[in-house]
């Protein structure tokens, strides 16, 4: 009997262990993934629980992260479900802000409960909160840091998801403008979202310019509407704009929406183009005065309206100079860029100028001169308008009118160079989805360049232009004589200026 007894006490000692053990395997598991993964675990993961089925929402798709979003469980405000959401009042306000926004989207068959929904560069997960708060369950958002269980870790730009995945895709305030890569945040939307998917944008972009800017980006989709809607927060951000866009197949560019160069001008142009400062209509007795002051007056586009939609920001300096001459002096310290980073293209055919570029970086320099077609041309050396630049010195003050190699218009000392097809190296070098600056000095080719410019329409691909026009002004030296050294006269001047603002482009006088 005490043999019995013994074995007895033997196997319940060892029962126990195997007991205790295995609760201690578990306790390890689940420390493991509620302070290690902060989620819980993969469906292919070897796990010691699951959650129920009303308390977990499956999101199908994930590439890399967790297959799982739990679902927000509809609670008394007293005892919320994710209580660290309510820790203050701005969470409680976004979240009923949100609430309201996705009730009237279900309201206008735009979401629907059974929906996927992705919220897109959600910090805290309030725009998730919301659509959970209205029974839209199966949502999840992503964020650089992961915030469990609604918010997962991810990018707008990389999407840890599948191709259409999604029936709804929600972008907050702020996030494609914050974008570094607006083009990729774009072209992921359009993976990830089924067709006949909605995708909804919030912005406090409000110009007509943005507006066009973002349709043009979006190309996946079908504009539906747009409207002006109070937003959560009176002081930062007191209005939102609720852009709502259906993804399809396929999107014709047409209509004033997507078509960038078309005529009559789009509405969106001439708004802007009426907003800008007057032109000098009467000729300047001192026009090298006159014009310098006048960059004061100018109404920059940047000013007027947001530049945030576009895929690349570039500046073209047509007869460029020196690097400080306007690259530096003006454009780097001057121009509003709304915190862009612009590519710089210098084209400078003298070249005098040439070495210094050489060590410059961020800019890239075209060491040609701007025309209508390849070819070698000739252009006139200009000595004594600069300091110390004389036919005896050996220095020049810049490169004076070009033409053609075999033209016999100049006088004086020439020089030869090759010249290239501007409007066809535009039309190769940027896009209608870029925002693209130019300044012009090309001492009288304007004449040539811009009349090509809108017969290629490449002009369109240009957002803004300050053109310098060169005329028989009167001369510095000698009251009451005008200069020989150009045929046009101020008429015709503005008969360009105006030419250019009549196809809806933003164009200012340079000096």
């Amino acid at each position: 009997m005490e043999r019995t007894g013994g074995k007895q006490s033997s196997l319940k000692n060892i029962l126990v262990r195997v007991f205790l053990f295995c609760i201690l395997i578990i306790g390890f598991r689940f420390a493991y993934i509620v302070t290690v993964r902060g989620q819980n675990c993969d469906l292919g993961q070897f796990c010691f629980f699951s959650s129920s089925p009303q308390n977990v929402n499956l999101v199908s798709g994930v590439r890399q992260l967790s297959s799982l979003a739990v679902a927000v469980v509809h609670s008394a405000p007293a005892k919320p479900r994710y209580p660290n959401l309510w820790t203050n009042q701005g969470n409680q306000k976004a979240v009923l802000f949100y609430s309201s926004v996705f009730h009237d989207l279900i309201a206008d068959g735009y979401l629907s409960p059974e929906s996927k929904a992705l919220c897109l560069e959600t910090p805290a997960g309030d725009d998730v909160f919301g659509l959970k708060e209205i029974g839209v369950t199966n949502s999840v958002g992503i964020y650089k840091r992961a915030k469990p269980p609604l918010v997962l870790s991810g990018h707008a730009i990389r999407q840890p998801f599948d191709d259409n995945t999604f029936d709804f895709i929600f972008s907050g305030p702020g996030a494609i403008e914050k974008s570094e890569k607006p083009s990729d945040f774009a072209a992921e939307v359009a993976r990830t979202l089924k067709p006949e998917g909605f995708l909804v944008v919030h912005t406090a972009s409000n110009d007509s310019y943005s507006f066009n800017s973002f349709i043009g980006l979006f190309n996946c989709c079908r504009f539906i509407r747009s409207r002006k809607i109070n937003g959560f927060d009176s002081t930062s951000i007191p209005y939102i704009r609720e852009i709502v866009m259906k993804r399809v197949e396929f999107v014709k560019s047409t209509g004033e929406l997507l078509n960038k160069c078309s005529y009559p001008v789009p509405k969106y142009k001439r708004e802007l183009v009426s907003k800008a400062e007057s032109l000098i209509l009467t000729e300047p007795l001192k026009p090298w005065i006159t014009l310098k002051r006048n960059i004061k007056n100018v109404k920059y586009l940047t000013t007027m309206a947001d530049i945030n939609f576009k895929e690349r920001y570039v500046y073209i300096d047509v007869g460029a100079r020196s690097y400080g001459s306007s690259i530096v002096s003006w454009f780097k310290k001057q121009y509003p860029k709304q915190e862009k980073f612009f590519e710089i293209y210098a084209i400078e055919a003298d070249r005098s100028f040439h070495e210094e570029y050489k060590y410059k970086k961020g800019v890239k320099l075209l060491p040609y001169a701007a025309w209508v077609k390849n070819e070698t041309l000739s252009f006139e050396i200009n000595y004594g308008l600069g300091f110390n630049s004389t036919k005896e010195t050996g220095k020049n003050g810049g490169m004076g009118r070009i033409r053609p190699a075999q033209s016999s218009s100049i006088n004086g000392d020439v020089d030869r160079i090759e010249g290239f097809d501007f409007a066809d190296w535009l039309k190769k070098t940027v896009s209608e989805k870029d925002f693209v600056v130019m300044k012009m000095d090309v001492e009288g080719t304007e004449f040539d360049l811009i009349p090509r410019l809108l017969e290629t329409k490449a002009i369109c691909l240009i957002d803004e232009i300050f053109l310098e026009c060169h005329y028989n002004r009167w001369q510095i030296c000698c009251p009451g004589v005008r200069s020989a050294k150009y045929e046009k006269s101020y008429g015709q001047c503005l008969e360009l200026f105006n030419s250019l603002r009549k196809w809806g482009v933003l164009v200012h006088q340079w000096w």
